[in-house]
């Protein structure tokens, strides 16, 4: 129980990495709060898990700044306190050449990834400074390390956010919060299959090609999982994390090597 009695809030908790993650949290003791759009999806996930009073559901936009502080601050009127933030919702959204991005394209990948985590970040490290303990965990991506054609918006985003995990994470240490970035590989969730077959579009190619060069391009030759990705935050989210911080982690099966 490597999480007894923690609290976490998770945004985008309620389908693929956010819901493994949340999964593993509960299964280590941790109370969750989950953050997503869907209010009907929202419920029936509370169902699906079964905990209780162990896990809160919020809806809101996480591109919404009133929402995405709402949902923290009702996480810590719910349980108390605030423990551990994962920062997990984003998406690439319209891939296009930069010559044909627009401002409100690029604007949109900004919110989506950048604000989102800059919001919830800053409404949920008062709780941990007070208590001199807490942990940030952010979900990038290996677009965050290197590059991509037609993928400008989501790796600007990305190494964004990469840029805020490394500062804060001098700016809180002394404090006891960490503050991390997860880097995925690909990773084949329900959002992958609803959404790749554009994504394979814009870069020219069908989806099964697509997924099959992402997992070319790594060294095991096959996309990571959601337990995978879950595993490194349950350690980055424990005491035995306590002593990483200010990293960019890849779990993306050797893809970017750095």
């Amino acid at each position: 129980m490597k999480l007894e009695g923690k609290i976490a809030a998770i945004t985008g908790g309620t389908a693929g990495l956010g819901r493994g993650i949340a999964e593993a949290f509960l299964a280590e003791g941790a109370s969750v709060a989950l953050f997503a759009r869907n209010p009907d999806k929202g419920a029936k996930v509370l169902e699906e898990l079964g905990v209780g009073d162990r896990a809160l559901f919020v809806s809101g936009d996480v591109m919404n700044q009133a929402d995405v502080e709402g949902f923290i601050d009702r996480t810590v009127e719910t349980f108390g306190t605030l423990d551990i933030l994962v920062n997990n919702a984003g998406g690439a959204g319209d891939l296009q050449p930069l010559v044909q991005l627009s401002d409100e394209t690029f604007d949109e990948a900004m919110k989506w990834n950048v604000y989102s985590t800059f919001w919830a970040t800053r409404r949920a490290l008062p709780p941990m400074i007070e208590k001199r303990d807490g942990r940030i965990i952010n979900m990038s991506s290996m677009e965050g390390k290197h590059g991509k054609a037609v993928f400008t918006a989501y790796t600007a985003a990305k190494h964004a956010v990469n840029g805020i995990t490394k500062s804060l994470a001098r700016e809180v240490g002394e404090v006891g919060v960490t503050v991390n970035s997860i880097c995925p590989g690909l990773v084949v969730t329900d959002i992958i299959r609803q959404n790749g077959p554009e994504t394979a579009k814009a870069m020219g190619m069908e989806f099964d090609e697509m997924i099959a060069m992402f997992a070319g391009e790594s060294a095991i030759k096959r996309p990571n999982t959601v337990e995978e990705i879950a595993a490194m935050a349950l350690l980055l989210a424990s005491k035995e994390g306590a002593g990483i911080t200010g990293a960019t982690i890849s779990v993306d099966g050797g893809t970017a090597q750095f």
